[in-house]
C-alpha cells in the first residue's frame, strides 16, 4: 500500500533548502541534502521539483511575494522604500540569493517562459499611483530610479562597503534621496 501524500512536503522542502542556503550557500544546496534536511527521500523531492534550479526558482518566488507583502503594508512610497531596505537588511541571505539568480532563473536564455509577474514592483507602482494619481505620466523611470537607489543602498549596507558606524548617516542620505526623487516626480507631473 502506497504511503499517503504529505500536503506540507513542498513547504518542508523549501524551508529545508532555505536553511541549507543560509548555512552553506550554493554548494550546500543539493537534492540529496535538501531531502535529508526535509526529512524525506530524494525521489520525493524530484517528484515535486525537476532539479535544483526548480527549487531555487520556488525559493525566489517566495522571496518575491514576501517582499511584495512588506511593500503592501507600507503607508506611503517613502515608507515602501524604507520597508524594502529593511527587508534586505534583515534578510541578507535571501536578498543576495534573489539578485544572484533572478535573471538566470526567470529571464535567462534557458528559461522556457520568462516570468513577467513582479509583485513587489507592481506594489511599488501602486504606491506611486496613489501618491501621484493614475495619470502620472511615464512613471517607469521614477519607479526604476527608486528601485536602483534602494537596491544600491541595500547592497552597500549588506556588504559593509558602508561601514556599520556610518550606516545611520547613510540611512539619512537614503531617505533624503528618496524624497528628492519623489519631489522630482511630483514636479514632472505638474509640468505635463
Amino acid at each position: 500500500m502506497p504511503r499517503p501524500s504529505d500536503p506540507t512536503l513542498e513547504k518542508k522542502i523549501l524551508n529545508a533548502a532555505h536553511k541549507l542556503w543560509k548555512r552553506g550557500g550554493e554548494s550546500a544546496l543539493t537534492m540529496r541534502a535538501v531531502a535529508r534536511a526535509a526529512g524525506t527521500n530524494t525521489p520525493a523531492v524530484y517528484r515535486r521539483f525537476r532539479d535544483r534550479d526548480d527549487i531555487l526558482r520556488a525559493m525566489l518566488q517566495r522571496i518575491r511575494f514576501d517582499l511584495a507583502a512588506v511593500l503592501k503594508s507600507a503607508s506611503s512610497t517613502e515608507d515602501g522604500c524604507e520597508c524594502y531596505l529593511d527587508y534586505a537588511l534583515t534578510h541578507p541571505y535571501e536578498y543576495e540569493l534573489f539578485y544572484e539568480y533572478n535573471y538566470e532563473l526567470f529571464h535567462g536564455p534557458r528559461v522556457r517562459q520568462p516570468v513577467v509577474h513582479h509583485p513587489a514592483r507592481e506594489e511599488m507602482r501602486r504606491k506611486l499611483q496613489e501618491r501621484f494619481g493614475v495619470s502620472l505620466h511615464n512613471q517607469e523611470p521614477l519607479l526604476t530610479a527608486l528601485w536602483m537607489l534602494t537596491h544600491g543602498a541595500a547592497m552597500l549596507l549588506i556588504s559593509k562597503s558602508i561601514l556599520p558606524q556610518d550606516a545611520p548617516a547613510a540611512r539619512t542620505a537614503f531617505i533624503q534621496s528618496v524624497a528628492a526623487l519623489l519631489e522630482n516626480g511630483h514636479n514632472a507631473k505638474r509640468q505635463h
